[in-house]
């Protein structure tokens, strides 16, 4: 049996940490370690470091263990600064204001769409909640400024697709749990989800979704008359993107992928992972026996090693790859009924070989 999988916590935890150790310093405690309780009901320490404070003010900063989960943002130094501030004579609230600012390496949001208006830092509401609380659980009143940063924010961000969501400059703190659960390719399906919002925000009707970057570019070049927001990275997750579209209320989506990934789609899986080729390989050889009585075609797939080798020998005009493309619309409308289903299958010289 393998060791189980360590869970990790979200930026969004971390910040509301380092604003908690940064409060009890500006309260003349001295904590090398703070407990916060996670809105999933979990309860968590963080360690603290860089911790220092002056009259007013007290920073600490938390790096970020993203567990056994593949992160960009995993190690990362997510700080925080809190000051003491003078009241604001324009606030209505009688314990005063905890302003939220995002510093260096925090992103600022540039389009529609996003769960915070334009224009201000990419801090997601469940964090700033959280970070709030982590201040009046120490400050019951009182006006404070509080500035979360990441000193190689914008760094790692230009490894995300923060830029095409429309978050310039840095990273954004997340997090709706605290908790990154292991090998549960949350930051993965959180971009989907961002990305459809975007997209709608934009006034997008057709979602352009595609497996890899080399369908993208193609579909990219097939569609250049639809804006940017309109083109939506899925990777494996084609079982994501349809159902939180449907769920979002779209009714257009084009799908770009090259004829493994179609063929994985055409038999159901909810992610296109290399995985199950054999069987994918055995479904799409009694398929080939529906176009072609001889068997001939049949014996050309069982005789090949991959889906791949099967297209480059078939060529994109053959009917067995228009009724794998015809099995993969039928099976995405299956699961978003509703929603006109579009296929653009890309040849592996990253041209568009066929649209279904």
């Amino acid at each position: 049996m393998g060791r189980s999988l360590r869970h990790g916590y979200t930026t969004g935890a971390c910040a509301a940490a380092a604003a908690l150790g940064a409060a009890r310093w500006l309260a003349g405690e001295e904590p090398g370690r703070v407990e916060l309780l996670l809105p999933g009901g979990e309860r968590a320490g963080f360690a603290l470091h860089g911790c220092r404070r002056g009259e007013d003010q007290a920073c600490c900063f938390v790096v970020k263990d993203a567990g056994d989960d593949p992160d960009i943002t995993h190690g990362v130094e997510v700080h925080a600064r809190l000051e003491r501030i003078s009241p604001s004579s324009r606030h209505a609230c009688p314990e005063g204001e905890v302003r939220i600012v995002g510093g260096e390496g925090i992103g600022t949001v540039t389009k529609p769409g996003l769960a915070v208006p334009v224009g201000e830092p990419a801090i997601n509401p469940v964090p700033r909640r959280m970070i709030e609380a982590a201040v009046r659980s120490v400050f019951s009143s009182g006006d404070f400024r509080v500035t979360i940063s990441i000193p190689d924010g914008e760094q790692r961000a230009r490894k995300t697709l923060n830029a095409r969501l429309g978050i310039l400059g840095g990273l954004s703190i997340l997090g709706t749990t605290g908790v990154v659960r292991p090998l549960s390719h949350q930051a993965w399906t959180d971009t989907i989800d961002v990305a459809i919002d975007v997209a709608q925000a934009a006034g997008c009707d057709r979602i352009v979704a595609s497996t890899g970057r080399s369908s993208e570019t193609a579909a990219r070049s097939a569609l250049a008359e639809l804006p940017e927001e309109a083109f939506v990275m899925m990777g494996d997750f084609v079982g994501h993107l349809v159902s939180a579209l449907r769920r979002k209320g779209g009714r257009h989506l084009v799908l770009a992928a090259q004829f493994a990934k179609l063929l994985k789609i055409a038999c159901g899986h909810e992610q296109t992972h290399v995985r199950n080729a054999d069987l994918d390989l055995k479904r799409l050889a009694a398929w080939a026996r529906q176009v072609d009585a001889t068997g001939a075609t049949a014996a050309q797939v069982a005789g090949a090693n991959t889906a791949r080798e099967v297209f480059l020998a078939l060529g994109a005009a053959h009917p067995l790859v228009a009724l794998v493309a015809e099995r993969a619309r039928k099976e995405l409308h299956n699961r978003a009924p509703g929603v006109k289903i579009e296929i653009l299958l890309v040849g592996y010289d990253g041209e568009v070989a066929g649209r279904f």
